[in-house]
C-alpha cells in the first residue's frame, strides 16, 4: 500500500504563512483571526495544492451527519469567510478556485515548511526530537521529520508507523535484553528511565511551543499635552500620529490606526477598555511638555492584561531632536518585544520651522473640522516644503490632501489639481520611495486619469509598504475596486481596514456602502447607525439601505428628517427624488429634477423615473469630472436598469473605463 499523505505543519503562500501546530494564520508576520471551519478548509486545501478537495470530503471532515441539512449554507459561508481573510474572490481567484458542484482547489504556489508523518502520540513526541534516535541509551526510536540529505530513509507501514523488528532499533542495533519478570530492581530501573524520558520530552516540547516574538497588536494613545500654550494640541497630536506611522512599518507589530486610538483622547485612563475595544495586547501612552525650544516627553509601553509597564523612558531634549526621540521610542519598543525594525524604518531631518508647519497641516483635518479647511491645509503643506524642499513627508501629506479633496463632490476643483497632486506624490517618492502615503495618493492620481493598471500597482504597493495603514485598504477598495465593480474584493479590503481601525467613522461609512453594493442592506444599516449623529452621510446611507430592502416610505422620511445635509448634498437630494419617483410621486420627482443644479442629482432622479435617455445624458455630463464619478454611479443599485444598454458601453469608453 502507498504510505499515507503527510499532514501539513506549516505552509507559506503569497504573503501568508499558516502554522497548523499553533493554529495560526499570519500575513506579513501579522496574525489574522480565522474561525475554525475556514481554518480547517484552508488546511485541507493546502495539504493538496492543485488538487480538487470535493464538497463531500469537506462535509465528512467538518460537518457531522446531523447537520447535513445546513451543509451547503455552512460551507458557502465558511468559504466566503476564508476568501475575505485572504483578500480573494470567486470571480478572480488567486488562491481558492471554485469547481461548481465538485469542490475547491488551491491554485497558488505553496511552500511546505514541515510535515507531520501522522504518528501516534508517543511516536509523534519522539519525532519532535529530530534526528536523535536514542535517549539515555534506552533505544527509544524517533522518526525523522524532514529527512537529512544522504541519510537512509525508513519505510513506513500502511498505518504511517515506523517499523522496527522486535529486539532491534530501526537503525539495526540490538536492544538490551529484558531480565526475567520478577526482577523488582529492573522494573524500577525502567520506571526511572521512562520518567526521565517524559521530563526531557516535556521540556523539549515546552521549548518548541513557547511564545515566539510577535506578532503584537498595539494601540498608541494620544500623548497628553502638558504645555501651557493655548492651541498647542496640534504638536502632541501630530507627534502621536508620527509615532503611529513609525511603528506601523515594524515587522511583527499590528498597529491600530489613528482614528480609533484618538477615540480615547481626553478620556479617563482605562487600559483594559482600550485593549478590549481595539483588540490590542499592548498600549503605548505618554505626555509631552513643550516650552520654547525645550521638550520633555514621557513614553511608556504597557501590557493590557495586567497593566504592567514593559518599557518606559523620559526624554529631555531640544525640539530639534524630535526625530531622534521618535527613533528611540521605536527602538525601545523593538528591543523590549524582541522585534526587528522594518525595511521602511528611517529617520528624517528637517528644520524646526518646517516640522512645525507640517504638524499644523496634519492637524487641519477637513473632515473633522469642516471642508473649508482644505485650502488652509494646502497652504501649510506648501509652506513646509518651501522651508525644506527635501522633506518627503510634507510632499506626501500635500499629495494626500489633494487626493482627499479630489473625491469630494460638489466642490470647485482647480483645473491643475490633478497635476499638482501628481507632482507632490512623485516628488515624495523621489525623495523617499518607501512612503506608503505617497504611493496611495499616486493610486488616486492614476485612477482619476483612467490608468487602471498603474493605479492598482500603486495601491497594492502602499499596502505592502505599510500593511497597518487602514486608509490604503479603503482607498484601494473605494477608488479602484468599487469603481471597476469588483464589489466583493472591495468589501474584503475594507474589512481589513475595519480590523486595523475598528472605531473609525470613516471605516464604518465605507463598510456600510460596500455592504449596500453587495446587497447586504441590513448589515449596512447597522453600520450606518454606528456613525455619529452629525456625520454628513449617516442618514443618506441608512436611507439607501432601506431602499434596498424595499422600505421606500421609511427611506423618504429618513431623508426629509435630515434637512441639515439634504440642502447641502446633491446626491442626497437625488436619492430623495429617486425615492419619490419609485413610490409614485412622479410629479414631485420631476420638479426636483428641474430645480437640480448638479448632474449626479439628476441622474438619480431620472433613474427613479425610469428615463434611460435623460439618465445617460446626465451621466455623460458627469464625465467631465473623470472616470471615477461616472463609474461609481454606474455601480449604484439605483442605476442597475441601465446595464446592458449599448450607450453605457460607449460612455465607458469615452471616460476611459474598462469594459
Amino acid at each position: 500500500m502507498n504510505s499515507p499523505r503527510a499532514s501539513l505543519v506549516r505552509a507559506r503562500f503569497g504573503p501568508f504563512e499558516m502554522d497548523l501546530r499553533a493554529g495560526e494564520l499570519r500575513k506579513h508576520g501579522v496574525r489574522f483571526r480565522l474561525q475554525p471551519q475556514p481554518f480547517q478548509i484552508l488546511r485541507m486545501l493546502l495539504e493538496r495544492p492543485g488538487e480538487v478537495v470535493t464538497r463531500e470530503e469537506l462535509r465528512q471532515a467538518l460537518w457531522a451527519g446531523d447537520t447535513f441539512v445546513d451543509f451547503d449554507r455552512g460551507l458557502n459561508n465558511a468559504i466566503n469567510r476564508l476568501r475575505e481573510t485572504l483578500g480573494d474572490s470567486a470571480e478572480g481567484s488567486r488562491y481558492v478556485e471554485t469547481l461548481p458542484r465538485r469542490g475547491y482547489r488551491f491554485i497558488a504556489p505553496v511552500e511546505k515548511v514541515g510535515a507531520d508523518l501522522g504518528l501516534p502520540a508517543q511516536d509523534a513526541a519522539s519525532a519532535s526530537l529530530g534526528d536523535h534516535s536514542e535517549v539515555f541509551g534506552t533505544g527509544l526510536v524517533s522518526a525523522q521529520v524532514g529527512h537529512t540529505p544522504g541519510a537512509p530513509q525508513r519505510e513506513g507501514n500502511s498505518d504511517g508507523k515506523v517499523e522496527a523488528a522486535s529486539g532491534t532499533t530501526a537503525a539495526g542495533r540490538d536492544l538490551p535484553t529484558e531480565p526475567a519478570a520478577g526482577s523488582r530492581r529492573w522494573l524500577w530501573h525502567k520506571v526511572a528511565i521512562a520518567a526521565a524520558v517524559v521530563v526531557v520530552l516535556a521540556a523539549f516540547a515546552s521549548w518548541r511551543t513557547r511564545p515566539k516574538p510577535g506578532p503584537y497588536a498595539i494601540a498608541v494613545l494620544p500623548f497628553k499635552n502638558l504645555s501651557s500654550e493655548s492651541n498647542s494640541d496640534y504638536f502632541s497630536d501630530g507627534l502621536t500620529d508620527e509615532i503611529i506611522r513609525n511603528l506601523s512599518i515594524i515587522d511583527g507589530l499590528e498597529v491600530k490606526s489613528r482614528t480609533s486610538s484618538f477615540a480615547f483622547k481626553d478620556k479617563p485612563r482605562n487600559i483594559r477598555e482600550v485593549g478590549e475595544q481595539l483588540g490590542t495586547s499592548l498600549v503605548l501612552e505618554g505626555s509631552i511638555l513643550r516650552s520654547g525650544d525645550k521638550l520633555r516627553i514621557n513614553a511608556q509601553l504597557v501590557r493590557v492584561s495586567d497593566d504592567a509597564p514593559l518599557w518606559s523612558q523620559r526624554f529631555d531634549r531640544e525640539i530639534k531632536d524630535i526625530f531622534a526621540i521618535q527613533d528611540e521610542i521605536s527602538r525601545g519598543i523593538v528591543n523590549s518585544l524582541r522585534l526587528k525594525l522594518g525595511r521602511g524604518q528611517r529617520r528624517y531631518e528637517t528644520s524646526v520651522e518646517a516640522y512645525d508647519l507640517y504638524l499644523r497641516a496634519r492637524a487641519s483635518d477637513p473632515f473633522q473640522h469642516g471642508g473649508d479647511l482644505f485650502q488652509q491645509q494646502f497652504d501649510l503643506f506648501e509652506e513646509a516644503v518651501a522651508k525644506d524642499p527635501s522633506f518627503a513627508p510634507a510632499y506626501a501629506g500635500l499629495a494626500a490632501a489633494y487626493a482627499l479633496h479630489s473625491i469630494v463632490f460638489p466642490v470647485q476643483h482647480a483645473p491643475d489639481e490633478l497635476a499638482r497632486m501628481r507632482a507632490a506624490a512623485e516628488r515624495a517618492i523621489q525623495l523617499d520611495p518607501l512612503l506608503a502615503e505617497a504611493h496611495q495618493a499616486l493610486g488616486v492620481v492614476f485612477a482619476r486619469d483612467g490608468q487602471w493598471e498603474q493605479a492598482e500597482k500603486s495601491f497594492r504597493h502602499a499596502i505592502e509598504l505599510d500593511p497597518n495603514r487602514s486608509s490604503a485598504y479603503i482607498g484601494y477598495g473605494e477608488w479602484f475596486l468599487e469603481v471597476l465593480s469588483r464589489n466583493d474584493q472591495a468589501l474584503q479590503q475594507i474589512r481589513v481596514a475595519e480590523r486595523l481601525d475598528p472605531l473609525s467613522p470613516g471605516v464604518h461609512r465605507s463598510l456600510a456602502w460596500a455592504l449596500i453594493l453587495a446587497g447586504r442592506n441590513e448589515e449596512a444599516a447597522q453600520y450606518s447607525l454606528k456613525l455619529p449623529a452629525d456625520h454628513p452621510t449617516k442618514w443618506m446611507i441608512l436611507a439607501r439601505a432601506r431602499l434596498g430592502q424595499g422600505r421606500t416610505a421609511e427611506a423618504i422620511q429618513i431623508l426629509l428628517n435630515d434637512q441639515t445635509h439634504l440642502v447641502k448634498n446633491p446626491q442626497e437630494r437625488g436619492l430623495l427624488g429617486y425615492a419619490y419617483a419609485i413610490s409614485g410621486r412622479r410629479e414631485e420627482a420631476e420638479k426636483m429634477a428641474s430645480a437640480a443644479q448638479y448632474a449626479n442629482e439628476q441622474a438619480l432622479i431620472f433613474a427613479g423615473l425610469g428615463d434611460k435617455d435623460r439618465a445617460l445624458e446626465a451621466l455623460d455630463r458627469m464625465g467631465a469630472l473623470g472616470p471615477i464619478r461616472v463609474a461609481q454611479y454606474l455601480n449604484y443599485p439605483q442605476l442597475e436598469f441601465l446595464r446592458g444598454d449599448p450607450r453605457v458601453k460607449a460612455l465607458r469608453k469615452k471616460v476611459r473605463l474598462p469594459e
